[in-house]
């Protein structure tokens, strides 16, 4: 080596980072004693920013460029070291270079399940993932507040800072809206930038920023089991919610199941057959329900024989009885066949139904004549006698 190239490798020098990794945020130049020359070359690429620290103080920034270190563009830096002429010998300043490119496989995903508010299902715990597009966006900040001390920081270090935030966001996000569970999950697309905006918020204390967040929301295995049997089954026309909430039809979609598991089940022996045949005839009567109300014809068109609903079925006529002096009823004639045949209402018995003036037998009913086998008795006519023994 000869003179001239001795000289030069004593007072030219050149700062620069070479990044394979896309996943190192900081670095800091490694230099003996920290020395830098006077009309050294820095080399900031795209994507990075270089920053000088000096005695823990914050020094001058540089963005992407060329530059050669002297007193004029080292401003921060001649007023710490009190460089009123320049410099002539070798300083002693950190350089850290910070990368500013975007980190975009980070994942998230909520450690515990969040509880929400439902008003279909009352409390439901959903669970949330997806990923993260984050980045340095305030390098002095980064600096004070993650680097520290560090010669190296990469995306490993900020991991469990980073999804905790976000997971506490997500909390604080639902919270916010108060939407249902269904609704955060049929929403997650358009929530997902609000997600967005209350990360970006905390992350910013950091001097990090958030460029989108994507999240897809998990419910329960046996809430998504109930939104598919309501959706399949088609017991209403106005939406899964209105389905639970309607008590009737939320009880005929818990029959039906009842009925298929025990149809399915195959020690159910007759018990088993029995169901099938009562679900293929309650299936059959809701379709035959379906296909008249689907042909049936439009308001004001008549025609005889077709689309027209049946009569009302007849109203069996009630009676009140004297059963051990008490009223009681009042029961349908079919009712009084088995009061009959049990031996507690004779012709005898007194009766009344809507109508009649007062009590009187139940022989002299026209109604009731045909439950005790034959027409009253004539009018002073003794009573057969009881049946021996």
């Amino acid at each position: 080596m000869g003179l001239m190239d001795k000289i030069r490798g004593e007072f030219v020098d050149i700062i620069e980072w070479l990044d394979d990794t896309n996943s190192t945020l900081a670095w800091r130049f490694p230099r003996y004693d920290n020395e830098i020359k006077n009309g050294a070359e820095l080399i900031v690429r795209e994507g990075q920013q270089a920053v000088f620290v000096y005695r823990g103080q914050l020094a001058d920034r540089y963005e992407p460029g060329h530059y050669a270190l002297t007193t004029e563009n080292m401003p921060i830096m001649s007023t710490l070291q009190g460089w009123k002429h320049g410099f002539n010998s070798p300083f002693r300043s950190e350089v850290y270079f910070v990368n500013t490119r975007p980190i975009t496989d980070f994942r998230w995903g909520t450690p515990q399940p969040v509880t929400v508010r439902d008003p279909d299902f009352r409390m439901v715990q959903v669970r949330a993932n997806g990923t993260t597009i984050v980045k340095v966006v305030d390098p002095a900040v980064f600096l004070r507040q993650v680097i520290g001390t560090e010669s190296v920081v990469d995306m490993e270090q900020i991991t469990d800072l980073l999804r905790r935030t976000v997971a506490l966001a997500f909390s604080d996000m639902v919270l916010a809206t108060g939407l249902g569970a269904i609704d955060l999950q049929g929403r997650q697309v358009e929530l997902s930038d609000k997600l967005r905006e209350f990360v970006a918020q905390r992350v910013a204390s950091f001097g990090l920023g958030v460029d989108a967040v994507t999240m897809t929301i998990s419910l329960p295995e046996e809430i998504q089991q109930a939104m598919t049997r309501g959706v399949a089954r088609g017991v209403e026309a106005g939406g899964f919610a209105d389905n639970v909430r309607d008590p009737n039809r939320y009880q005929q979609v818990q029959a039906a199941d009842a009925m298929l598991a025990a149809a399915q089940n195959p020690g159910g022996g007759a018990m088993g057959a029995a169901m099938q045949a009562g679900m293929g005839v309650a299936l059959g009567g809701q379709m035959a329900g379906a296909m008249q109300g689907a042909f049936a014809q439009p308001t004001g068109y008549t025609q005889p024989g077709y689309g027209q609903q049946p009569p009302p079925l007849p109203v069996q006529q009630q009676f009140h009885i004297d059963l051990d002096g008490q009223a009681a009823g009042p029961f349908p004639v079919d009712q009084l066949r088995q009061f009959v045949a049990a031996g507690r209402l004779t012709p005898q018995t007194n009766v009344w139904t809507t109508g009649m003036s007062a009590w009187a037998a139940a022989s002299t009913v026209p109604a009731l004549q045909s439950l005790f086998g034959g027409p009253p008795p004539l009018p002073g006519t003794p009573p057969p006698p009881p049946p021996a023994g």
